[in-house]
């Protein structure tokens, strides 16, 4: 059997449904995650997080983050990954106006 990487389909939110609030970016992950990349296509300063009792990623106006789980590891570790049924979410720092935020997700 072949293994392949694959996206699963993009999680969104706009600024509208973004306050001091968490508040959740699309579905849960379907699949285990590898790597993911969040942006904020906002002009608002905003938190991530996967746990809504604590901010664990910092994302300034206008920017993102990419994080490979699995760079350097040799082999396919199931143990070193986003489980299945994470749920991202966000609030902000400072209010955004327009724009939105994106997960992405390989798996």
């Amino acid at each position: 059997m072949t293994s392949r990487a694959f996206f699963e389909p993009i999680k969104t939110l706009g600024f509208a449904g973004i306050s001091a609030a968490y508040a959740n970016v699309g579905a849960v992950t379907t699949h285990p995650v590898r790597a993911f990349c969040v942006s904020n296509d906002t002009e608002g300063n905003l938190y991530f997080t996967t746990d809504t009792g604590q901010d664990e990623m910092y994302l300034a106006a206008g920017s993102f983050r990419l994080y490979d789980l699995q760079a350097n590891i040799n082999k396919k570790d199931d143990k070193f990954v986003l489980e299945v049924g994470t749920q991202f979410s966000v609030k902000q720092i400072t209010a955004p106006v327009s724009g939105n935020v994106y997960v992405e997700c390989i798996v």
